[in-house]
């Protein structure tokens, strides 16, 4: 197969991306990989912040804590929901259920900001990949309580 000079850059350019993007699914897709690994960034997290005060701070409250039916997304109340899960989970109950007075209308973007503000408030550290907009890629990040001994 030969390619004309316009289209080696391009395909360059594809298949780098394709070998970069397959590096970030691996990670993320790690065995053994849990909340505790890093897997938000400080940014998305102040973005989440932002995102969880216009679309979840009045149904569960702006300190994460619950209010009336609306249950706790921080703290023992949280973890003993969420402990053992994926973060996956977490995404596809926020993307399909929230917010309860518009459900499934946030974006991918916003859910990943809003759970990666969620860890951060839950204390689990930030890392340098941000939390991917797609389950799969989070289908085995681990939600648990109990750090990891290393």
């Amino acid at each position: 197969m030969t390619f004309s000079k316009p289209q080696r850059p391009t395909f360059i350019l594809a298949a780098a991306a394709v070998v970069l993007g397959g590096s970030v699914v691996a990670r993320a897709q790690s065995p053994g990989s849990t909340v505790w690994s890093g897997v938000y960034t400080d940014e998305q997290a102040d973005r989440g912040k932002a995102a969880y005060a216009a679309n979840c701070a009045s149904c569960h409250g702006d300190t994460l804590a619950g209010i009336d039916v609306a249950p706790p997304l921080t703290g023992a109340g949280f973890l003993n929901n969420w402990n053992g899960t994926s973060a996956g989970d977490l995404f596809n109950r926020i993307k399909t259920t929230m917010p309860l007075n518009a459900p499934a209308t946030l974006s991918g973007r916003t859910v990943a900001d809003i759970e990666a503000f969620i860890f951060k408030a839950n204390g689990f550290p930030a890392g340098q990949v941000a939390l991917p907009s797609a389950p799969p890629m989070m289908a085995n990040m681990k939600i648990v309580s109990q750090k990891p001994a290393n």
